[in-house]
């Protein structure tokens, strides 16, 4: 039988969980998938705030168990978060990432968990665990480099005379197309094989060799997006260009969810073992406290990025937001927790220096307290965290 103080430990870190949640998604995941999208007068600011929590509630549901796991056990070796661990980490980065929601600022999420994470855990006495912040730093130091050129190259290409613009929208909806029939789903997974993609659970209708019908299923896939979008643009290209940026806002969004939940439920994972709380359940709470975050605190984020970083229109927001997805679902694939507001932010920059003009529109001032944020916000987690739990043990024991 469960003891008392085990299940009113778990619940003090549970609501510190909720409360980074929400954080999470009046920041990071609420504000940016959307943005480029509000910039282009495509959307609404408060429609975009409403939308994205319902997507990304289902992105945490279906996506989020990979970065949750990762966040909750592969960040320090040797030791297991405790439930005293866990809260000062969740309050510490949730009260962070708060203070810049409200400074107007966006502060890097996943900058800010992982070093209170890697804080209380060398607090704690355990080991760095230096292969998977190789990872991750991998990651978080390429994300501007090829999600910006990325964004660049789009959106100059976009701009080009020799294709039509039609035609390349076309061929952007396909490529969009073969991503999402690629994509893991948790309820596609069968038994303790996880997740599947819709490409892979599809494949067996096709005869032959597994790989042949996960060809065929993308290519169908694919045939679809292209044609639905080629429909809508011949009957409005602007309009038919505005439903696809609105298209990739939402995909972003889900994305966003199934990648930022793991910050918020991850440190959670050791301790629901205890109460015999399932991972599924965790995911649910941690959408719900995504979903109130976007519906409460993400209008204000989603006004700052969209006018203030860049002027965007709808090809340039398409440009930003492409590349946003394929880099936010391989973070999701291999478990990486990467901050969404580096992402969206490093390719606005890029599709906005495609523009003519001195830099596109965009705001170095702006840019510069950002970078200034997100190298802040990871070092000052990890020594507040750390100083914190080495205070409240001292004080507690």
């Amino acid at each position: 039988m469960v003891e008392i103080v085990t299940i009113a430990t778990f619940l003090v870190a549970a609501l510190a969980s909720l409360f980074m949640a929400w954080a999470i998604g009046a920041g990071s995941s609420g504000s940016t998938p959307f943005a480029p999208a509000v910039g282009a007068n495509a959307i609404s600011v408060m429609r975009a705030g409403f939308l994205v929590g319902i997507l990304g509630f289902a992105g945490a549901v279906l996506q989020g168990a990979n970065v949750s796991e990762a966040v909750g056990a592969d960040l320090i070796g040797g030791v297991t978060l405790s439930p005293m661990a866990a809260t000062v980490a969740l309050i510490i980065a949730a009260g962070l990432v708060a203070i810049g929601v409200f400074a107007g600022y966006p502060i890097a999420t996943a900058f800010t968990v992982t070093g209170a994470v890697v804080g209380v855990g060398l607090a704690m006495g355990g080991d760095p665990a230096w292969a998977k912040y190789t990872e991750i730093a991998t990651l978080w130091i390429l994300t501007p480099f090829v999600g910006g050129g990325l964004a660049y190259a789009i959106a100059r290409v976009l701009r080009s005379e020799p294709i039509a613009e039609e035609s390349l929208i076309i061929g952007l909806s396909a490529l969009v197309g073969v991503i999402v029939a690629n994509i893991e789903f948790a309820i596609l997974g069968s038994g303790d094989a996880g997740g599947e993609s819709i490409a892979q659970a599809s494949s067996g209708w096709v005869p032959g060799p597994e790989l042949v019908g996960i060809v065929a299923a993308t290519a169908v896939m694919a045939a679809l997006w292209a044609g639905a979008i080629a429909i809508d643009l011949r009957s409005d290209i602007e309009q038919g260009e505005r439903h696809f940026l609105l298209i990739l806002g939402g995909l972003v969004a889900f994305s966003a969810g199934g990648s930022q939940v793991g910050l918020a439920v991850g440190p959670l994972i050791p301790l629901s073992g205890d109460v015999g709380l399932p991972l599924i359940a965790l995911l649910v709470g941690g959408g719900f406290g995504l979903l109130l975050g976007s519906w409460t605190g993400a209008p204000r984020m989603i006004k700052a990025i969209s006018q203030d970083y860049s002027s965007l229109g709808p090809r340039r927001s398409i440009a930003a937001l492409i590349p946003s997805f394929i880099i936010a679902q391989v973070a999701v694939l291999y478990g990486i927790p990467v901050s969404f507001n580096e992402i969206i932010v490093s390719a606005i920059i890029g599709s906005g220096y495609a523009a003519a003009g001195a830099g596109g529109g965009v705001s170095a001032r702006k840019m510069g307290f950002t970078v200034l944020a997100w190298i802040g916000s990871l070092a000052g987690s990890i020594i507040i965290s750390y100083v914190g739990f080495v205070v409240i043990d001292a004080l507690l024991f």
